[in-house]
C-alpha cells in the first residue's frame, strides 16, 4: 500500500513538472530533460509511468477538470463558478496554463488531443441540468452553448495573458460572463447569478476549505 501511494505521488509530482514546462516553454520546445530536472526524479522513474513526452501531455491534459466545487442550489452558478474558479487559478496553476497552451498547439494537439473536448463535457451537463431545472431560456442548446463559453473563455485568458500576463483574467471574465449570462439565463435565475471578479477566489478558498473539514 505504502509503494503503492509512493508510485500515485511520483506520477503527480512528474505530471505537474511536465506542466510547468509545457506551461513555459510549449510542447514542442519541452524536452524530457528539462521535465526530469523539473521534478528531480529518476529517468526511470518517469519512464516508468510515462514513455513519452506525448504521454506526458496527455496525462496533463487528463487533470484539466480535476476541480471539485462546492454544489450550488442554482445550476447555472455552478457553470458561472468553473469559469471565475479557472480563471482565479490561472496566474498560479501550472497545470492549468499547460492545459491551455496545449490546446491551442495546432501542431501538438494532433497527437496528444486537447483540454477543451472535456470542459465541454462538464459543461454541457450542467447546462442539461439548469435546462431542467428551467434555469435558462427555451432556446438554449446546452452543447452549443458550453462550446460558445469555451471558445470565449479560451479568447479572453489568451487576450489577458499576452496584454497583461494574467493579472486581470479574473475581471476579463467577470466582463464575459456579465454579457453572457443575460442570453443565457431566465430572468429570475440571472437576478441571482454572481460573476463577480472575485467569486472564484470565494469559492475556491470555500472548497479548500470543505477538503480540509473532510480530512480532519
Amino acid at each position: 500500500m505504502v509503494q503503492q501511494e509512493r508510485a500515485i505521488q511520483t506520477r503527480r509530482v512528474i505530471l505537474e513538472a511536465a506542466a510547468q514546462v509545457f506551461a513555459d516553454h510549449g510542447y514542442v520546445a519541452a524536452t524530457i530533460a528539462d521535465i526530469l530536472k523539473t521534478a528531480g526524479v529518476t529517468k526511470g522513474a518517469l519512464y516508468f509511468h510515462f514513455d513519452s513526452k506525448e504521454l506526458l501531455a496527455k496525462g496533463v491534459l487528463e487533470l484539466q477538470t480535476e476541480l471539485p466545487l462546492p454544489p450550488q442550489e442554482i445550476k447555472l452558478q455552478e457553470v458561472a463558478d468553473i469559469a471565475m474558479t479557472v480563471a482565479h487559478r490561472l496566474p498560479m496553476d501550472a497545470v492549468l496554463r499547460a492545459g491551455a497552451r496545449l490546446s491551442s498547439d495546432p501542431t501538438g494537439r494532433q497527437h496528444y488531443g486537447t483540454a477543451w473536448t472535456s470542459w465541454i463535457e462538464v459543461l454541457t451537463d450542467l447546462l442539461a441540468k439548469a435546462q431542467q431545472c428551467g434555469e435558462v431560456l427555451p432556446h438554449v442548446e446546452p452543447r452549443e452553448i458550453a462550446e460558445l463559453i469555451v471558445s470565449t473563455f479560451h479568447g479572453v485568458q489568451l487576450y489577458s495573458q499576452l496584454e497583461n500576463n494574467l493579472t486581470d483574467v479574473e475581471y476579463r471574465v467577470s466582463v464575459l460572463l456579465n454579457h453572457l449570462m443575460p442570453s443565457i439565463a431566465a430572468p429570475a435565475v440571472l437576478l441571482r447569478l454572481d460573476v463577480t471578479p472575485d467569486r472564484g477566489a470565494r469559492v475556491f478558498n470555500e472548497a479548500n476549505h470543505m477538503q480540509a473539514t473532510e480530512v480532519a
